[in-house]
């Protein structure tokens, strides 16, 4: 295979996109925390990329898109350090089926890898110790996500070569079931493990910066042209239909989130659009190759709604999900891998195409639950019998960013060096769509 120059251009583009997402989601997670920790929710995404951008070139790639082992996982040994990843026998780069060289698909892989492992941080904001997270971030991502990425990408058991695929072939364009479902799931058994912060459900725990948030979001959604138009693998007309429902499901995403604020609330909020880009982002990632752009629309309303109903759920069932992980990535993946089953233009229910594929679907959006739920259960009780997972009470409300860095965000302004929790005591928030209210 020759090399494509403007596919190779394209794909380097859509990995430093991607790659920007993380720090986008650094300030979209930074600025709905209080003020004493947002600079430890901010190193959390920041770990996660300096820990991940080494751990992938060892043995990420190769436990990825090596030789399967039961379909489960690459072996890490296939192509470790990117041994025979790079180059050919004569010393030339290998090169993809799409023009381009192997060494930009580890780039563009990477990334998935690094964001996908960030989002989990966001459940468990205010009250983890930075370095528990750091170990959690290498082991989940060598023993969750990897292999996820393998079973889906890779040719492994819930890919097209899989035992699934003979009721249909499961359609997870950009990580449905590998990013969201998989992180929201994590987020999930974390926030059960490691439990509720002090004041959890009685104190206002209000978002400190939504500008900041916004502006996260903004950088979230322009990274996510990478992430979704980028999966296509090449400049053409599968990324160009990807680029167009990525933005329709997002904008119908926002719309339906502010349309169940103002009928339940009352009020249409700036965190309610910045939620509801990244729900409609997160919805239309498995689907984005798969559906027409009036079908995404269509789609993204649906998660908006549906993601902005389900934040609320902690309240009703106890767990503190920080920052909604799960009401936003896991509903929102759910809604985007089942509705590929409706949705699909070739072989969609509402296309006529029968219900193969609404199975299929719902089988693989099932084994990415379990599979995800039971790896991050071991690795969490693990950590939390080993090395701990909460930060000291004193710690929690004095601030933490302090205790785990040294650090104010806001030095000028003292916030940091004294608690900064003057809420103890104040009645319970009104319900209204901020975080910590989104209910």
């Amino acid at each position: 295979m020759e090399l494509d120059t403007g596919a190779t251009a394209w794909m380097l583009i859509s990995a430093s996109l991607v790659l920007l997402m993380t720090p986008g989601l650094a300030l979209f997670y930074g600025g709905m925390t209080r003020s004493k920790s947002v600079l430890n929710m901010m190193m959390m995404s920041f770990g996660a990329m300096a820990v991940i951008a080494v751990v992938y070139v060892l043995w990420g790639w190769s436990m990825s898109y090596g030789s399967s082992v039961g379909g489960i996982f690459g072996n890490p040994f296939d192509q470790f350090g990117l041994s025979g990843a790079i180059y050919d026998g004569a010393g030339a780069f290998l090169i993809d089926d799409y023009g381009v060289p192997g060494i930009v698909g580890v780039a563009f892989q990477s990334t998935f890898a690094i964001i996908t492992t960030a989002l989990i941080s966001g459940a468990i904001a205010d009250r983890t110790r930075f370095s528990t997270w750091m170990v959690f971030v290498a082991l989940w991502v060598t023993l969750s996500y990897f292999p996820m990425a393998h079973m889906v990408w890779g040719g492994g058991l819930l890919s097209g070569d899989g035992p699934f695929a003979s009721i249909a072939t499961p359609i997870d364009f950009a990580g449905g079931t590998v990013v969201h479902i998989n992180a929201g799931v994590a987020g999930l058994v974390l926030a059960l493990i490691i439990g509720r912060r002090k004041g959890f459900g009685a104190v206002p725990m209000k978002p400190h910066s939504l500008p900041l948030t916004m502006l996260g979001a903004a950088l979230l959604w322009f990274g996510w042209f990478g992430f979704n138009a980028g999966s296509a693998f090449t400049a053409d007309g599968v990324a160009g239909l990807a680029w167009v429902n990525t933005t329709t499901a997002t904008a119908a995403a926002v719309l339906g989130w502010l349309a169940t604020e103002k009928l339940r609330d009352g009020h249409a909020t700036s965190l309610g659009a910045a939620s509801g880009v990244v729900a409609g982002l997160v919805a239309i990632t498995p689907a984005a190759g798969a559906l027409s752009p009036v079908g995404s629309i269509l789609l993204g309303a649906i998660a908006g709604a549906l993601c902005a109903l389900a934040v609320g759920l902690k309240y009703r069932l106890g767990y503190d999900d920080s920052l909604d992980v799960v009401g936003v990535h896991l509903v929102g993946g759910l809604v985007g891998t089942v509705g590929i089953g409706f949705l699909a233009t070739e072989t969609g229910l509402f296309y006529g195409g029968g219900a193969s594929q609404l199975a299929v679907q719902v089988i693989i959006a099932v084994v990415a639950m379990i599979f995800s739920g039971v790896i991050t259960a071991v690795i969490g009780l693990a950590l939390k019998a080993v090395m701990g997972w909460r930060v000291s009470e004193d710690v929690e409300v004095n601030g933490i960013d302090q205790a785990e860095h040294g650090e104010s965000a806001y030095e000028a302004l003292g916030v940091g060096r004294f608690s900064t929790d003057t809420s103890a005591g104040a009645p319970a928030p009104v319900r209204r769509s901020t975080t910590e209210a989104h209910a």
